[in-house]
C-alpha cells in the first residue's frame, strides 16, 4: 500500500506571527492534544527547530508504544515539519503550514503523509479508522487552536 495523505486547513483569526509563535511554546503540545487521546510526554527537547525531538508514550489500540519524532524542518512564520523516528506508523511526515491571509489572518495547514504498518492488510484492517482518528484529531487542534486567540482577543 502507498502512502495516505491527509490534509487539515482552518483559518485563524491571528497574524501569521502569533499563530507560530504559539507552536513554539512548551505548552502547546499538551493544549492541543484532545482530552480522549491517551498520550504522555516522555521527553522533549526545546522548541520546534531542526533537529529538537519529542518523546511520547501513545495508546494504539490496547498496546502502550514509544512515539518518536524529530523535526526536520523549520522556517520562521511559514511552516516546520516532523517526521517520527519510531512509533505506530510505518511512516509519517507531518508539515504545518502558515499562510498568511489579505484580512490578517493565518491559513493554518496540517499535512500528513503516512503509511500503515504491514502494507496492505494494515491498510485493510485499519484503514478507515486512521482516517476516521486523524479528522477527529485534527479537527480539534484547529478548534483549539482558533480558542486560544478567541481568549487572547478578549
Amino acid at each position: 500500500m502507498s502512502k495516505q495523505k491527509f490534509i487539515k486547513q482552518s483559518e485563524i483569526d491571528a497574524p501569521i506571527d502569533q499563530v507560530f509563535a504559539f507552536h513554539e511554546t512548551p505548552e502547546a503540545l499538551e493544549i492541543l492534544t484532545p482530552p480522549w487521546e491517551k498520550v504522555e510526554v516522555l521527553e522533549r527537547t526545546k522548541g520546534i527547530q531542526i533537529g529538537s525531538k519529542v518523546l511520547l508514550k501513545t495508546k494504539t489500540g490496547f498496546l502502550w508504544q514509544r512515539w518518536e519524532a524529530e523535526h526536520i524542518e523549520y522556517i520562521p512564520n511559514q511552516l516546520f515539519i516532523d517526521v517520527q523516528r519510531r512509533g505506530p506508523f510505518a511512516c509519517w511526515l507531518h508539515q504545518h503550514r502558515f499562510v498568511p491571509t489579505d484580512r490578517g489572518t493565518t491559513l493554518m495547514i496540517d499535512e500528513v503523509d503516512y503509511e500503515l504498518p504491514m502494507g496492505w492488510l494494515g491498510e485493510w484492517v485499519a484503514g478507515a479508522f486512521v482516517r476516521k482518528k486523524l479528522q477527529r484529531l485534527f479537527d480539534y487542534r484547529h478548534e483549539m487552536l482558533a480558542e486560544q486567540f478567541k481568549k487572547t482577543a478578549t
